[in-house]
């Protein structure tokens, strides 16, 4: 291959990666795995994730996680739905996946985070709050600390 060949060839991954994204921002709360988003970009599941994570630093499921976990802290913080009543709708299946990854995340678990979250952010913006709370990616919440205090 040229180098302007390889060169076109990157940017089409690239265009084909940021629609795989689009589309986990978009269907965050569907059932998506990654064999699925890679059918929908022409790829394997193995070369989707590799490319993936070499364009933004963390695999496909790990961001869809992350999607998931962001609107679940929105809802969490209407306070006017149980944790259960969140994880199924930000599409998680599993309560005990769910609350791990949560806590991974954000630091707590998401009944405390229920707990503290509406009272740090009242009379705050939703748009503020959303930036202020959002969540750490790759694991580096502090577990002993809580965020929201």
């Amino acid at each position: 291959m040229t180098s302007k060949s390889a060169e076109a060839q990157h940017l089409r991954d690239l265009a084909w990666l940021r629609r795989v994204r689009d589309r986990i921002d978009r269907e965050y709360a569907q059932p998506l795995d990654v064999e699925a988003l890679a059918r929908g970009a022409n790829m394997s599941a193995g070369h989707l994730s590799r490319q993936f994570r070499r364009a933004y630093g963390e695999s496909p499921y790990a961001y869809l996680m992350t999607r998931r976990i962001e609107r679940a802290m929105a809802l969490l913080r209407r306070g006017d739905l149980s944790v259960t009543e969140v994880c199924f709708a930000v599409g998680c299946s599993s309560l005990g996946t769910f609350s791990t990854r949560f806590t991974e995340l954000v630091g707590v678990p998401p009944s405390v985070y229920r707990r503290r979250a509406g009272h740090a952010t009242a009379g705050m913006p939703s748009c503020v709050a959303k930036r202020v709370t959002r969540p750490v990616r790759n694991r580096e919440a502090p577990v002993t600390e809580a965020r929201l205090a």
